[in-house]
């Protein structure tokens, strides 16, 4: 992510860096798969291992059948998920990370954690809000 540049990435040409605060950038679409509210959490979920989209569903909690699929098929596109089919009977499909998607996933989990970590303090600070 740079702070300042002259011309603005366009999806065209490929040639072009990237600004994800320049309004036509396409970096500003990975983004918005990446932090939404399923794809952090499968992201890093694949970290701990390959999953079966039934496994995965369970492992990312209150996740619908078809948003979990929809995030699935994005963060395959944006090159962060390999989705396998193995040939058995019945047919199994696999998720894993790509290099890429272990790389993004690692600093989603890095956020995760400063979170977690600082929950009594946000929890005081949204007190405090609601007081005020």
């Amino acid at each position: 992510m740079t702070t300042q540049r002259t011309v603005p990435a366009d999806a065209d040409d490929p040639t072009l860096e990237a600004d994800v605060f320049a309004r036509n950038c396409p970096s500003r679409l990975v983004l918005q798969n990446v932090v939404s509210r399923w794809g952090v959490l499968a992201l890093v979920a694949l970290r701990e291992g390959p999953y079966r989209f039934s496994a995965l569903r369970r492992r990312v909690d209150g996740v619908s059948e078809r948003m979990l699929s929809q995030t699935l098929q994005a963060l395959e596109r944006d090159g962060m998920v390999n989705r396998e089919v193995q040939e058995t009977i019945p047919p199994r499909v696999e998720y894993t990370l790509t290099e890429l998607g272990a790389d993004v996933a690692a600093h989603l989990e890095a956020l995760i954690q400063v979170v977690e970590t600082n929950l009594p303090r946000v929890h005081a600070a949204q007190a405090a809000y609601h007081r005020d």
